[in-house]
């Protein structure tokens, strides 16, 4: 029968049970934890401690975890209340193989690529977390800093040598919190591990804090802000990835958002203030915004993510989601539409072909130059050309649809009726169409000199 538990401890990384035995005149004890742990316990002598330390060093330099037994015997009534006050009996090393998964280098490798450091905390041998560290491809696997070491630094010390250190053994769980705190203090976004009781102030105190849904304890999960169902580190860089590519179709949704309605904005102002006849009614707008909606909700949300998305730093916490360099360039995309439908419009009306078909050939125009600007969009460091290669089925029902509606609109009389227009000649459509792509040749230009400057 188990009458007490004397748990693991900051100052003694070992735990004990006490067990009645069955006709109740003692009680056998059992204790297990890190080697230098056990052998205080037991008060070994120094040949002898020194013998244990150096199998202990050879099981930890294959990658063992290695764990330290020992038992002893009490008959008296009343137990102690310290772990140390048994006379303990050594009974040797356990060595423990935990093979990482393998798909966790190739993990790491990405975070490296990404601009993401590893930092490697654990409760192990160091040898052994040197081992493992080699294993999965952590820099600098060398350098490490024991808790014992860590209780000897001032938080200015630590804040400094963390800077080039990646493990971190024979760790307690509330000397976590200090590494997350220092990290914090170097100006680091901090996401952070834990499945433990005890791991729940640093998990609290991280940017981010990740829980393991597997083994975690209820009180991880509920101080963490992401709860890791599979237990799987690989995991953690995939939500990475999805959160850039998530980040980056937002802020491709806003560009074209504010593009789009730049030229909507001008060709329903100008023709008032220079007194022309209107060219956007409330049906063509609304036939605009049947595009630019599911664009916007779908076709961008469906956006695969940059070949260069894992290989670039992470984004300043202080970066806005549009920048003001972001605004410029959606702004003069949407000039560009705006500058070419105007034109259009005012050569159209000034051959004296009517308004009806100067209406038509604006918003054709417009409607072209509205998909040109979702296409030149899906990328702003690839053409037009390279992005066809990567699939978007949303892109092509939105596409096809908005063309199959501007057919109708042309040509089936109530609904050209509806919308004011009058019929356009295939040398029409295929002028439109020219006007539509030379609107954003600019940004596609801009690209290719963008990526001539980096291949250089």
């Amino acid at each position: 029968k188990l009458m007490r538990e004397y748990p693991l401890s900051e100052n003694l990384l070992a735990m004990s049970h006490v067990w009645k035995s069955p006709d109740g005149k003692d009680y056998v004890i059992s204790s297990k934890g890190a080697p230098e742990a056990i052998i205080d316990l037991c008060h070994l002598e120094e040949s002898k401690k020194k013998q244990i330390l150096s199998d202990v060093d050879k099981l930890a330099k294959d990658g063992l975890r290695v764990l330290g037994v020992a038992r002893s015997a009490f008959k008296e009534i009343d137990l102690p209340t310290k772990q140390h006050d048994f006379k303990f009996e050594f009974l040797g090393l356990i060595g423990l193989m935990d093979p990482i998964r393998s798909s966790v280098p190739n993990a790491v490798k990405e975070c490296y690529g990404a601009g993401i450091k590893i930092i490697m905390i654990t409760g192990d041998y160091p040898s052994t977390a040197q081992n493992i560290g080699k294993q999965i491809g952590l820099k600098d696997p060398e350098k490490i800093i024991t808790g014992q070491e860590l209780d000897k630094m001032t938080d200015e010390e630590l804040q400094k040598i963390i800077k080039g250190v990646n493990i971190f053994a024979r760790v307690v769980p509330e000397q976590k919190l200090r590494i997350v705190n220092a990290l914090k203090f170097n100006g680091e976004v901090v996401a952070m591990t834990g499945d433990g009781v005890n791991d729940a102030p640093a998990l609290k105190s991280s940017n981010i804090g990740i829980a393991m849904g597997g083994r975690g304890t209820d009180v991880a999960r509920e101080s963490a802000d992401l709860v890791l169902l599979d237990d799987d580190f690989s995991s953690i860089v995939k939500s990475v990835r999805m959160g850039r590519r998530i980040f980056d179709n937002l802020k491709k949704a806003m560009a074209y958002i504010l593009a789009i309605h730049v030229p909507i904005a001008g060709m329903s102002l100008i023709p008032v203030l220079l007194k022309m006849p209107l060219v956007l009614l409330p049906v063509h707008i609304v036939f605009l915004e049947l595009i630019i909606d599911p664009a916007c909700s779908v076709v961008f949300e469906a956006e695969p993510e940059e070949a260069n998305v894992m290989n670039r730093p992470p984004r300043s916490t202080k970066e806005n989601i549009f920048s003001k360099s972001t605004a410029l360039l959606s702004f003069l995309q949407g000039f560009s539409v705006l500058i070419i439908v105007l034109v259009t419009y005012i050569i159209v009306l000034s051959r004296g072909q009517g308004e009806m078909e100067a209406r038509a050939f604006t918003f054709t125009t417009l409607i072209v130059a509205n998909l040109a600007l979702i296409f030149t969009n899906r990328s702003w460091t690839r053409t037009i050309l390279k992005t066809l290669k990567s699939p978007n089925s949303a892109l092509w029902y939105v596409t096809f649809g908005a063309l199959l509606f501007l057919g109708m609109v042309l040509y089936i009389p109530f609904l050209r009726e509806l919308f004011l227009l009058s019929v356009l000649h295939i040398n029409d459509l295929l002028i439109c169409l020219v006007l539509g792509i030379i609107s954003i040749m600019w940004f596609e230009i801009l690209k290719l000199i963008k990526l001539k400057l980096n291949s250089n």
